[in-house]
């Protein structure tokens, strides 16, 4: 597929090509391949900077501290370190992936739940508008990808549910309201994660579907996106062996090779059959899905020679850039291929206005942006629809402190795949502050079914990295294989609560009374207490199918 900037997504105007045009030649044959290149700026400003400066990529993904000047002052210095405007990207997901000196919004899934549009674009307004203020300008997202494998740890509060149709029109709210704000969107996980419950991170996945099963899915959704303009799609470490077995009935272990190193899936099926002509990012490169496959000498150059033109991430910068010299010289991958990389690079940046004369993020203004009482206002408004009442055949709610002074509290703590140790929750205080009695449970504790009205199970686990499985870890939990053993809801009245991962009545299906949150930041656990409370309804509804395909988990 010939490379037009002037077609969507790019829509570039002859100055704006120009300057592409321009930029491009005037790269040294070095900076064409370090262009190619977006590192993970972690740590104090200072020392992201330093990294920088020393290998002028064209793109950072930032991991942002609390410290608003600080992060704002690394923003302002990045564009005159390199040869070109910066790209600087995140994940803006939602929750505990909020920006941390920003507005606390929902995460996908729990918009899902609300499942209102104009509450999706709002919450996604207000992330490009901080996402602007601090100097983002490219986000990896919206997911796309389907809940279909319940079990999958990585898919879990990231996608906007199960069913297409509610995950097309919420993405689709998602990627106006970003590009509209001046934030690139990228979908992802390119060709569809969500029918294989195993991670990325650990290993190459698969999607299984026949090619009439993933058109009406997967084709679907990626072709509506690719309609609205998305600038860029991500392409993972996921097998599509269906598609490559189309073209080649024969083929063996190459039917499973991921998208990220498949030509055919990026070039063949993207672009020439989805007509897909903005940029293509690998994720990320020190996953065990890309090293799965061969040795990194082979496949860091093989990501460019495959399609993708950005190559995300990396463990030693300098070593991936000459394994890409090597591959030039060698001639696997050619210069017209590495121009057409770099091309599709200089013109994201081109069509966010990155070649223009712009002013720099600036702490006043980015000051009243972030966090504005007006945002909050909003956010907090959408999050308090999202708590779902899964089930109560007890009836135990609205809970109160009358009749369920004495609570005993089982909590994992929120668990975040980058903490060492579980956050604690917020909850717990709150509850107390309403009058109840409130006592976290140990595992010395013995427990007696008369010292408490209300057993209280806070299990806060979101979508989590290279963790194979989240489950109702009893053992954990209770810290006592006796523990584990022994159910309480038989004695005293007792509710689970999931703030993240909605799909715990598998390892609980007797469990009376149970609620889905789907995240765990403190917004949401506000939004839980009061719902609880019975001061505003249980709003929210199943964007998944919380029973896990289970009837007993229905009773």
């Amino acid at each position: 597929m010939a490379l037009d900037l002037t077609a969507a997504p790019f829509a570039l105007d002859e100055e704006a090509i120009a300057w592409v045009h321009t930029t491009r030649d005037g790269l040294s044959p070095r900076d064409k391949l370090a262009q190619l290149f977006v590192l993970l700026a972690r740590g104090s400003s200072a020392d992201a900077l330093d990294m920088v400066r020393t290998f002028r990529p064209g793109g950072v993904t930032r991991i942002y501290g609390d410290d608003l000047a600080d992060e704002i002052g690394f923003a302002a210095a990045l564009d005159a370190v390199g040869p070109a405007p910066m790209l600087v990207s995140a994940d803006l997901e939602g929750s505990r992936m909020s920006l941390p000196f920003g507005t606390s919004v929902p995460n996908p899934l729990g918009l899902a739940a609300v499942d209102d549009v104009e509450a999706t674009s709002a919450i996604s307004r207000i992330m490009a508008e901080e996402a602007r203020a601090v100097g983002l300008n490219w986000s990896f997202t919206p997911v796309i990808d389907i809940n279909a494998a319940w079990r999958s740890a990585i898919v879990g509060t990231r996608s906007y549910g199960s069913d297409v149709d509610r995950i097309e029109r919420h993405a689709l709210a998602q990627i106006r309201a970003f590009q509209d704000g001046g934030v690139a969107a990228t979908v992802k996980h390119w060709p569809g994660e969500g029918f294989d419950d195993r991670d990325q991170h650990l290993v190459t996945t698969v999607n299984p579907l026949s090619l009439v099963e993933w058109e009406e899915s997967f084709g679907r959704l990626y072709r509506a996106a690719i309609k609205a303009g998305v600038m860029s799609v991500m392409s993972a470490h996921i097998a599509f062996p269906a598609f490559v077995r189309e073209l080649d009935p024969e083929a063996k272990a190459e039917a499973f090779r991921p998208a990220s190193l498949s030509r055919v899936l990026n070039e063949t099926l993207l672009r020439e059959g989805l007509g897909f002509n903005g940029l293509i990012v690998s994720d990320a490169t020190p996953m065990a899905g890309l090293g799965d496959w061969g040795p990194r000498d082979e496949t860091l150059p093989e990501l460019i020679i495959a399609g993708c033109d950005v190559i995300l991430f990396s463990d030693d910068p300098n070593g991936d850039l000459m394994r890409l010299v090597k591959a030039v010289a060698d001639g696997r991958l050619t210069q017209e291929r590495v121009d057409e990389a770099v091309t599709r690079v200089l013109a994201l940046k081109a069509a966010l206005g990155l070649h223009k004369e712009r002013s720099e993020p600036n702490h006043d203004e980015a000051s009243r942006i972030v966090n504005r009482p007006e945002s909050a206002a909003t956010a907090k408004m959408v999050t308090q629809r999202m708590p779902t009442l899964v089930k109560d055949v007890a009836g135990l709610l609205p809970l109160s402190p009358a009749k369920h002074k004495r609570v005993l509290i089982y909590s994992t703590g929120a668990v975040q795949p980058f903490a060492p140790e579980p956050i604690p929750l917020s909850l717990p205080q709150l509850l107390s502050d309403e009058g109840f009695e409130v006592t976290l449970h140990t595992p010395d504790m013995s427990v007696r079914a008369q010292d408490f009205d209300l057993v209280l199970y806070l299990l806060a686990e979101e979508t989590l990295l290279t963790r194979s499985r989240i489950f109702l870890d009893w053992k954990r939990l209770t810290g006592t294989v006796f523990g584990a053993m022994h159910r309480h809801w038989h004695e005293v009245p007792t509710l689970v609560v999931s703030l993240g991962y909605p799909y715990y009545l598998y390892d609980a299906p007797r469990a009376p009374t149970y609620v889905n949150a789907y995240g765990s930041s403190d917004a949401i656990q506000a939004a839980v207490l009061e719902a609880l409370l019975g001061r505003v309804p249980f709003a929210g509804t199943s964007p998944v199918d919380a029973f896990c395909g289970l009837e007993q988990a229905q009773y």
